[in-house]
């Protein structure tokens, strides 16, 4: 479950939406790749400031569910998991290796998406649209009444 993270001066929940596509769409998520690619999720977690909520894969991509820190871009949390997870799963599964020929385990793009911890988009527009409407609205009764 996410959490809120406090630092000195603010608190955040940055949740994401990760898929990866294998290269060429290879079906090559078998239980020992899970496996490693599982156990490399928990070191990037021991070693930098990415919680993975859920991982689940297919035969030929993985969703990731991720919290991270403002200090990290997608773009940054995005290259960590990639190049840590292929480095680790070639190590510990060199069958894959010889699937993709090309030697690389991941497509070159992927999905990103942000996750609301506390509504839809429509919800939040709503309430980013309605900021100060109630102020305004006193702001005007109180300069009639000065009228």
């Amino acid at each position: 479950m996410s959490q809120y993270l406090h630092k000195s001066h603010n608190v955040s929940v940055l949740l994401y939406h990760l898929v990866f596509p294998a290269k060429y769409r290879r079906a090559v998520f078998d239980k020992g790749v899970d496996r490693a690619l599982a156990d490399v999720c928990q070191e990037i977690e021991k070693r930098y400031q990415i919680h993975f909520l859920e991982v689940g894969t297919d035969e030929d991509h993985v969703h990731f569910l991720v919290q991270s820190v403002p200090t990290y871009s997608v773009t940054q949390v995005v290259r960590l998991i990639k190049s840590l997870s292929a480095r680790e799963v070639f190590k510990k599964c060199p069958h894959v290796k010889k699937q993709l020929w090309g030697g690389e385990f991941w497509t070159d793009g992927h999905f990103a998406s942000t996750v609301g911890k506390h509504g839809s988009e429509a919800m939040i527009s709503t309430y980013v649209k309605n900021q100060g409407k109630s102020y305004t609205k006193l702001h005007e009764d109180h300069q009639l009444k000065l009228l």
